[in-house]
């Protein structure tokens, strides 16, 4: 009976997690896009930001790496961090786009495994797969976006570049 009771106490947590995971997913995001409607195809996302300053566009090709420890702090330029999920299909559709699309010079994105890093999730307050973290030299927050709705490489550069 014990058993039974624990796999009864399994499915319903199963089922709560999931349920919140969904409404997390289809959740508008909190910040507004400012976006025209308009969108440049034949121009890269490096090429449509001002935000991306000059120095850090000419300090290096850009580059998406997996994560390890001490990366942070080693990459020079733009550092985003893509909390991705191998089971997660906005997740595949966004690495997908960035990898077709190239990433924009001066800019690391560093693929961190949303399973495995419980502790960058944390630090981060990383609560959905998709999120994207724009972080300083020393690692610190400066901004994040979570790009479940809009899974690719122009939504994340409107968003964070």
């Amino acid at each position: 009976m014990n058993k039974r009771a624990g796999l009864i106490i399994l499915i319903v947590m199963l089922l709560i997690g999931g349920s919140i995971t969904y409404l997390l997913a289809t959740s508008k995001p909190d910040k507004p896009s400012q976006s025209t409607g308009v969108q440049e195809t034949s121009k890269p996302p490096a090429e449509d930001n001002n935000r991306l300053t000059e120095d850090q566009a000419s300090s290096k090709p850009g580059e998406y790496v997996d994560y390890r420890d001490g990366i942070i702090a080693g990459t020079k330029g733009t550092t985003l961090l893509f909390f991705h999920a191998p089971w997660c299909p906005q997740c595949r559709a966004l690495e997908t786009d960035i990898k077709k699309e190239g990433v924009p010079e001066g800019v690391t994105i560093i693929k961190v495994d949303y399973d495995s890093n419980q502790k960058l999730r944390q630090e981060y307050g990383i609560t959905i797969q998709t999120t994207v973290v724009r972080v300083d030299e020393d690692g610190k927050l400066i901004e994040k976006f979570v790009a479940y709705d809009d899974p690719s490489l122009a939504a994340v550069a409107e968003e964070l570049l």
